[in-house]
């Protein structure tokens, strides 16, 4: 049932609104392109760090929690999949249980941040933090250092995406229910389930190039 209540007209400088949705994915995508470079930059410095300090990158991998990372993982996917219903839902002109979707998976979304930060305060207790209070115990110190610097900076750049996600997330859940989109009209829940399904794949490569490094040896 279509709940907008006044005639939705586009931008002062489109024709129509589908040439305004067509410029919306275009400019989605080229942002979901300078996003990919930005951490293809960090996946080389992996490579090329895990390449020449393989050992300490195994050793340095088996002091993370891998159990709770699988956790986070099951929790973002499912996050990923009740956004897509969503957009399917309002496609289908049920905004109701759009809304309801949107909330769920946002909700779920916050829930893999809290994750991540008990995950990030029990590695501060152990000293695995880079810099002057590194604790480790055992040989390849600064290659263990530099495994964590690349695990904090990709894994929070991340998280810094999921919070936006989720905030973005909770904005649609609530315009959503107060009849803002129907069937015709949801170009913002489409540019969102695009952006969160990024965010799912990217955590879909962090999570095994950090957990799983050599883990059936």
């Amino acid at each position: 049932m279509n709940t907008l209540r006044r005639e939705v007209l586009p931008a002062e400088q489109f024709d129509d609104l589908p040439q305004q949705h067509a410029s919306a994915r275009l400019g989605m995508w080229l942002f979901l392109l300078n996003e990919i470079l930005f951490f293809g930059g960090f996946f080389c410095a992996y490579a090329w760090g895990r390449y020449g300090a393989p050992e300490a990158f195994t050793l340095a991998s088996r002091r993370l929690d891998v159990v709770l990372a699988g956790i986070e993982s099951v929790v973002l996917i499912v996050s990923g999949l009740l956004v897509a219903l969503a957009l399917r839902a309002i496609r289908l002109d049920r905004p109701r249980g759009a809304w309801r979707l949107l909330a769920c998976g946002a909700a779920l979304g916050l829930l893999f941040l809290a994750l991540h930060g008990k995950e990030y305060l029990t590695e501060f207790h152990e000293g695995l933090v880079p810099g002057l209070h590194f604790r480790w115990d055992g040989v390849h110190d600064a290659q263990a250092q530099l495994f964590f610097f690349l695990y904090y900076a990709m894994t929070l750049f991340h998280a810094l995406h999921v919070a936006v996600g989720v905030v973005l997330l909770g904005w649609l859940a609530l315009r959503t229910r107060r009849g803002h989109f129907d069937a015709g009209h949801h170009p913002q829940i489409e540019m969102v389930c695009l952006y969160w399904q990024f965010v799912d794949v990217v955590w879909m490569f962090l999570f095994p190039l950090f957990y799983l490094v050599d883990r059936s040896t």
